[in-house]
């Protein structure tokens, strides 16, 4: 399928999964010059459509003018885009189980193996450490620089008051890890109250994160719940579309 419609089918799923309401976007390097990346206009994501869809460059300014608003933290994905050659999409969200673990000095922590990704790391940006007090959006490029230096290697960033910051090798991944850490985080948040204060919770250990992470990349079993989630985005897709010329 053609890399816009399914940045298109992207959007959907993050917004059925509600990973991104009105707000968060979503983005992909350009498949033939790494120097771009694909991204919608400033539009909620669940609304998505071709039309919607710009190239921006890692500036992320469009390369063709346009009069389009673009959305205001799209320096989020330039910068990552510019620091990490291995990442081809990026999410932002403000998905509602992972905001706590950036506000508390709890941990989000790995509990179950569709969140064992966690274990490689989820650094937390604190933007108070690159600017005055105040508005806590990415706006600019030096804080995309900010975000993208805390968030290094790591596969995601939790962003203080703000929510997170998600990268992958792939369209469908980063849209996986960003569902299932939004899962990972609320299981923690049950499981830390069902323990109650002295209760313990069983995490898992830095081997099983190698094991699972391993084979997940290798035999690719996230493609499951992805091809789940595609088929359904596509199908309220087409019933939308036979909608609109009814």
């Amino acid at each position: 399928m053609d890399p816009i419609d399914e940045l298109v089918i992207a959007n959907r799923v993050l917004a059925d999964q509600g990973v991104v309401d009105a707000y968060g976007h979503v983005s992909m390097r350009a498949p033939d010059n790494p120097q771009h990346y694909l991204i919608a206009r400033s539009v909620p994501p669940e609304l998505v459509t071709r039309d919607d869809i710009f190239r921006l460059d890692l500036d992320s300014n469009p390369v063709e003018p346009t009069d389009e608003g673009m959305y205001l933290e799209r320096f989020i994905h330039g910068e990552i885009y510019r620091e990490r050659a291995d990442v081809n999409a990026v999410v932002h969200n403000h998905s509602p189980s992972v905001i706590p673990f950036g506000v508390t000095d709890r941990p989000l922590r790995p509990l179950v193996n569709t969140g064992a990704f966690i274990g490689l790391g989820v650094p937390t940006f604190e933007i108070r450490d690159f600017q005055e007090s105040g508005d806590l959006l990415i706006s600019s490029p030096a804080l995309g620089r900010a975000l993208a230096e805390v968030l290094d290697e790591a596969p995601a960033a939790l962003m203080r008051g703000h929510g997170a910051t998600v990268v992958a090798d792939s369209l469908p991944l980063v849209c996986v890890r960003s569902i299932y850490l939004e899962v990972s985080a609320k299981l923690q948040m049950q499981a830390m109250t069902v323990g109650g204060p002295n209760g313990r919770v069983v995490y898992l250990d830095d081997e099983e994160v190698r094991e699972i992470v391993a084979r997940q990349d290798g035999k690719r079993t996230w493609e499951r719940p992805w091809t789940l989630w595609r088929a359904r985005a596509i199908a309220a897709l087409k019933a939308e579309a036979a909608l609109l010329e009814g």
